[in-house]
């Protein structure tokens, strides 16, 4: 319920943190335009670049795997439940502001954590990620393409 919520976040103009529900709509049409089996995201009369289907993609598979590597951590190494550790590291993320209460009785590496989490929530994961990613020169070429089975 509220876990959902605080990961999508607002609206794309606003200071809301999470995902942005404009994030969560193109990747609705992308489903919807996958199972129709079209080869254009189309929404009313106007196509999606691939490019904004690729920037909305990546910043959910980020957003999710932070969120999911770092529950997974701290369920491995404090006795809280689940629940409680998901909640606090969703609102972390998305920096949202609420919390079980847990915060302040985990570790101090678990609380630094989760205010590096709330800084890459608050500035993007795809920027950060293409901060600390090597730049490498664009190519002049195509490489050949290949279509690995999927599902």
């Amino acid at each position: 319920g509220i876990d959902l919520l605080m990961f999508i976040g607002g609206g794309s103009a606003s200071t809301a943190g999470g995902i942005k529900v404009t994030t969560i709509a193109v990747l609705i049409f992308i489903i919807y335009t996958e199972i129709r089996g079209e080869t254009a995201v189309n929404v009313g009369n106007r196509r999606l670049p691939r490019s904004i289907q690729r920037q909305a993609l990546t910043l959910v598979a980020l957003s999710a795997t932070a969120i999911l590597l770092t529950t997974l951590l701290f369920a491995a190494t404090t006795d809280f439940s689940l629940d409680e550790i998901l909640f606090d590291v969703i609102s972390a993320a998305a920096t949202v502001g609420l919390s079980t209460g847990i915060t302040a009785d985990l570790p101090a590496f678990h609380q630094i954590w989760l205010a590096f989490l709330m800084f890459v929530g608050r500035i993007g994961p795809v920027v950060v990620a293409s901060a600390l990613a090597l730049r490498v020169t664009k190519r002049h070429y195509e490489l050949p393409k290949e279509r690995p089975l999927i599902g």
